[in-house]
């Protein structure tokens, strides 16, 4: 492995961490067989963090053998051992807090007090909710709905879930899988982006650390054209759980439904922020700014059309773009950053891409540039505010996955909920009004999984996330995610102490 010098050295010492390798296959670090490198490339210089073998498809046949191998006994575990070890893992996370924060800003990019004050504490309450709902894994009541039969419901693990995750919020994503799956009984194989494996890898090593049995959790860190695929497709694997785009999340349900597996997609989004003429204009401009430049705007949740009524409008265009502009672009760990840069030069290149063809069409307020000076080497892009784009085109169409909000007028109610439908996607919305006549009706007829009113963003352990149309289907977090990791079977039985003679009879006549 490559040694990735000083600066990188004192952010996060990578190389020390995972010298013996970037798989993590039945409780211990090994190297891929792939034949193949990947090098973790730190977003905000360009330099690299370290260089790691990628796995191959006799890694994942390895991991799903592990976790194959460990499910009978975790399986059969009582519901108060696994929210025990669940516990123990929680109190792991935070003693590790720190470790954790400054992986997830070197490897993404995104500023070091983000990771402090969101991705670890919501991943170390997420562990500390399903340790608690690990005792909570119930069916329903027994019943006599048939004669002298009694009929219950039973809520089973499924067996090995094999899941993907994202570069955007690859610890969270990781949690997000790996969590509700185990505490239902499953075991699991992860495969993290190749690009951001390193708290994926820093979870499972906490989890064995806690005194989860080996084989429980297992990552592969390989490409998705081949780990992924290989992973999806595999006949013991019994329930595929992806979250990225729609364009790959149509791959993985084509190569899923081969071996007619589970199948869980939380897929693109591109959410509406809808301003009534009676919000509070300084919350909603400040809410509109969070809500679009959260993780440099590489959020699925993240605002990206902001319809203001016209009375606002004006208004609204101008005190928006001038506290983007106020927004500090910089180091991820200078105490003063607000904005990180993009996860990649590539990433970068195709926000730009998107903005520079809107020039033609739309009007550009402020942004729209990467910066120079101490910046450039980095993969940023300055906060971008783009104004009178038509409803149809490409910029408020297409998911950027990068620091731009569109902002679009409208007239009628009727017409500002029109608009915030009118996408393929439904994964989150917010509505701004001091009615509850309006936002009532807000969170009724906008088609999204997720409706904030007066906020955007805030997600909470207790509550689902999950999509419609084509931000896919099946739910994170809460008690809706533990149950998606369970096959229900029913359980009936006869009361009498004779044969059910009648029965027979009814079916096959006196014999």
């Amino acid at each position: 492995m490559h040694n990735p010098g000083t600066a990188t050295q004192e952010r996060f010492p990578a190389e020390d961490r995972f010298a013996d390798g970037a798989q993590f296959i039945d409780g211990r670090l090994t190297r891929g067989t792939s034949g193949r490198t990947h090098a973790v490339i730190d977003p905000a210089t360009g330099t690299e963090v370290f260089t790691y073998d990628l796995a191959g498809t006799d890694d994942v046949d390895a991991a799903v053998a592990a976790a194959r191998a460990a499910f009978p006994g975790w399986a059969s575990a009582t519901p108060g051992e696994r929210s025990d070890a669940l516990h123990r893992f929680a109190a792991v996370l935070a003693d590790r807090a720190e470790e954790f924060a400054r992986a997830e800003s070197l490897q993404c990019g995104k500023p070091l007090k983000l990771s402090r004050e969101f991705d670890v504490p919501g991943t170390v309450d997420n562990t500390a909710f399903f340790a608690g709902a690990a005792r909570h894994l119930q069916g329903q009541s027994a019943g006599e709905y048939s004669g002298d039969h009694t009929s219950y419901v039973r809520r089973e693990p499924i067996g090995v879930v094999g899941s993907i995750a994202p570069w955007n919020y690859p610890l969270q994503m990781a949690a997000w899988k790996i969590l509700p799956a185990i505490a239902a009984g499953n075991t699991i194989v992860l495969k993290p982006a190749e690009l951001t494996p390193l708290t994926s890898l820093l979870f499972a090593q906490a989890a064995t650390a806690a005194g989860l049995p080996d084989g429980v959790i297992n990552i592969v860190t390989g490409t998705g054209r081949e780990a992924g695929e290989h992973l999806v497709g595999h006949p013991d694997v019994a329930m595929t759980s992806f979250t990225g785009s729609t364009g790959v999340g149509k791959r993985v349900a084509e190569v899923a439904t081969a071996t007619v597996k589970r199948l869980h997609l939380e897929l693109g989004g591109k959410a509406p922020f809808v301003v009534f003429d009676d919000a509070d204009l300084e919350a909603a401009v400040h809410g509109a700014v969070a809500g679009a430049l959260i993780n440099t705007g590489q959020d699925c949740t993240a605002a990206t059309r902001a319809y203001v009524q016209r009375p606002l409008y004006e208004e609204f265009v101008a005190r928006t773009a001038a506290l983007m502009e106020t927004v500090r672009l910089g180091d991820p760990f200078a105490p003063g950053t607000d904005l990180g840069p993009l996860i990649s030069h590539a990433q970068r290149d195709r926000v730009a891409g998107f903005v520079d063809r809107a020039r033609g069409y739309a009007r550009v307020v402020t942004g729209g540039e990467a910066p120079g000076g101490d910046l450039a080497k980095g993969a940023y892009y300055r906060p971008t505010l783009i104004a009178d784009a038509p409803q149809d085109s490409e910029i408020v169409q297409s998911e950027i996955f990068g620091p731009v909000l569109v902002v679009l007028p409208f007239d009628s109610d009727d017409e500002g909920i029109r608009l915030a439908n009118d996408t393929p996607y439904g994964l989150a919305a917010s509505a701004w009004s001091r009615s509850v006549y309006r936002a009532n009706r807000a969170t009724r007829d906008i088609k999204a999984g997720c409706v904030w009113i007066n906020d955007h963003i805030p997600i909470i352990s207790e509550m689902p996330h999950g999509g419609y149309k084509a931000s896919g289907f099946g739910k994170d977090m809460s008690v809706y995610s533990f149950e998606e990791y369970t096959q229900v079977k029913h359980v009936m039985f006869d009361n009498t102490a004779v044969a059910r003679k009648d029965w027979h009879r009814t079916i096959f006549g006196d014999r």
